[in-house]
Parts: structure tokens; sequence; C-alpha cells
């Protein structure tokens, strides 16, 4: 094999070719992460730089052959309706070799098959290259451990990202609130009293989370139920508010001091990927064993942590957030414009901070307006580089 034979990942291309010398000898499309670029465990996005082969996995196996944790499991076939991420046919496993992706291996990066090959050509994925199956092994049979691979980084703006508030924003309801009505109705009425403090920014966050959490402590069952109730007490013209943007080419992402495991179904309900809530961490019982204290929508301006880091990633052209909360109002600096909302609970720090207010989700010609002028600032700029 070529000594001087090596890969190359284009994030802005998404395409992975193979270099031998001076000569691209193949190009493959492939699929980078959906949450773009970045380096942090957990991020589920891809990082860039320079990498090593430092395994290969999977030799011989059948074209779909399903990998956990690196071990073949069974096969998968096309058509076959999954609709989590698989690890397919062949694994290349990755190892940082510069300061900010060296810990790629742990993160498991790969380049490996998927059962997603209809996405192939856009960002997709969960950190990891995807590729089509039958390329996955075609380029397994041209590649060698310790061969290098750079994966470039992005340098092209990409896409439009709608940040949305959760509680009293996409349901009339609090989450931790509700929690806290199971509790009994003096635990109840202290946690209202720290959550309306902190949304109106009487009390900072950061001082508000560990008291609610330790007079609450619930287990998964409690959870759940509240779960299903944030389904029930959607807003009214929430589908067609999400099922608009996306039509747009606005990626909706949740981003909430609330809880994850809460706001998923919710989020599932309207078609969207991203929630960036608080985890929440249960004992195998299903009894509460604590929260992830250290996220960033725990203490006040987390959630400008999470907008800047999404820019970063993913580069977008225009960035928006809607929200009840002054948490969400901090984060004015960050995007473009701020729209807050008042449809449940009308905060009037809020209301005189925002840049356009809403009061019922229902009338959208606020939001037509703001992105309609975004689109014409896109054609201008189309036209100027033309």
């Amino acid at each position: 094999m070529s000594p001087t034979r090596r890969l190359e990942v284009s994030i802005d291309d998404q395409i992975l070719r193979v270099i031998d010398g001076e000569l691209c000898i193949r190009q493959y499309a492939v699929s980078t992460a959906a949450k773009g670029m970045g380096f942090i465990m957990n991020s589920y996005r891809t990082p860039t730089g320079r990498f090593r082969i430092a395994e290969k996995i999977g030799a011989g196996e059948s074209t779909g052959t399903i990998f956990k944790q690196r071990t073949p499991t069974g096969l998968w076939q096309p058509g076959d309706a999954v609709q989590t991420d698989l690890v397919l046919s062949r694994i290349l496993r990755l190892e940082g070799l510069e300061p900010e992706n060296a810990n790629s291996f742990e993160r498991f990066i790969y380049v490996h098959g998927t059962n997603h090959e209809h996405l192939l050509g856009q960002p997709a994925s969960q950190g990891c290259v995807r590729m089509g199956n039958s390329a996955m092994i075609e380029l397994f049979d041209m590649v060698e451990v310790n061969m290098e691979l750079h994966i470039h980084p992005a340098t092209q703006p990409r896409g439009k990202l709608f940040f949305i508030d959760c509680d009293s924003t996409l349901s009339t309801i609090e989450g931790i609130d509700e929690l806290a009505r199971a509790k009994g109705h003096d635990v109840f009425a202290q946690v209202v009293d720290l959550t309306n403090a902190a949304m109106n920014g009487d009390i900072p966050i950061t001082e508000v989370f560990p008291r609610r959490m330790e007079m609450i402590r619930p287990d998964r069952a409690l959870c759940d139920e509240i779960a299903a109730l944030y389904v029930h007490t959607m807003v009214p013209g929430t589908e067609e508010l999400i099922r608009e943007l996306k039509a747009a080419g606005w990626l909706p992402v949740i981003l909430s001091g609330g809880f994850e495991p809460l706001i998923r179904p919710l989020a599932d309900h309207l078609g969207i990927a991203h929630v960036e809530a608080v985890p929440l961490y249960f004992h195998e019982d299903g009894s509460y064993k604590g929260y992830g204290e250290d996220y960033p929508t725990t203490r006040n301006l987390g959630k400008n942590e999470v907008i800047r880091e999404w820019k970063q990633a993913v580069l977008p052209k225009h960035v928006l957030m809607m929200g009840d909360g002054v948490s969400d109002l901090e984060t004015k600096p960050d995007v473009d414009a701020f729209i807050g909302f008042g449809g449940v609970v009308n905060r009037p720090r809020v209301a005189e901070g925002c840049d356009h207010w809403l009061a019922d989700m229902n009338d959208r010609s606020v939001l037509h307006h703001i992105i309609s002028e975004m689109d014409v600032e896109d054609r201008g700029t189309s036209i100027r580089k033309v």
C-alpha cells in the first residue's frame, strides 16, 4: 500500500477523499455530525484536525453487519425500519493527534457504515463520519492502521438556528412546578415562588436550582408522568409554528432550564431533534440520583454558552431565540433577535427588553416579518457576491 496515501474529510462538502500523493483516487459522500464541529465529550459533534486510524474492525463480516461496542451482533438489511444510528459493515476507529481532538479515541469517533444512507451528503451523524456500506467496505480495504486522516473544519455558513424555550413557551406548564405539586402543598408553594423569582430575575438561577431539587427529589415514574403532561399542555399554535420554521429552512432547538427527559416526548411529538436541557439521573430502581449540576442552563447566562457553542459548531447564517423568562432575555447579545413570548406568562422585564413581542402563538405575523427580512438580506448578499 502506498506510504503517501491519506484520507481527507471535508465538512463543507460532506465528502471523504482518498489521496495518494497529490492525486484524489476515490471520493465518497459522507455525513458528519448534525450538531456540527466540536471536541467536548458527549457533545455529539465531529472533531476536526489530524487523526490516525487506530483500529480496523470488521474484516470479513457481511455488508450490513451491526456492531455494538465494536462486536458483531446481527445483520441490517436495506429497508429495515430502524430509526437509531447503527454502526454497520466496518469500523475505522480514530485517534486524535492534536491537543483539542486528543479525546477522540475515548469519544469513540469512527468512520463507519450507516443505516441512514439516504442522508449521505448532509450533516446527520452523532459525531462520527458515516458512509454508505459498500463504500465503507471498499475504503476499509484501501487503508491500514496508522494511516493519517484529516477532518477539515467547516468554513461556509450553514443553515439558520431557532432556539426556543419550553416551559411557559411551548407548553403552558413549568415542569419543575409540576414535579413539586406531587410532593404536597407546602413544597409546591415554595418551588413556585422560587421558579417565579428566578424567571423574573429576582434570584440567581444557580441559587434556585439546588434548593428546588433537594425539596423534590423526583423519581423516574413521576418524571414520566410529567413528561406526558408536557404534550397534553402544548401551547395552541406550536405545531404550526415548528412546521413553518422547518419549511423555511430553520433548525429548531429547544433550549431550556427544564429537564431533558421530561421535555423529550414533546420534542419528539413536534419533530424537534435537538433538546438542550438539564440531564436527570436515576438509580436502577428508578429512585432519584441527581441532576446535571454543571449543565449550562442551571446558571444565569448558561443559555448564552449553549448558543455560542452551536454558533461555533455549525456557523449558522442567522440565529433567533424565543422565550418567556429572564434567562431567555439574557441571550440577546448572542442572537440576531430575541422574541419575547407572553402567551402563558407576561413578564414585564422580558416584554420591555425583547426585540419583538409575541402574545399568541397562532399570530405569527411578527415571526413571518423577521424571517422575511432575513431572507431578503440573504438574497441581497448572494447578489453582491455574484
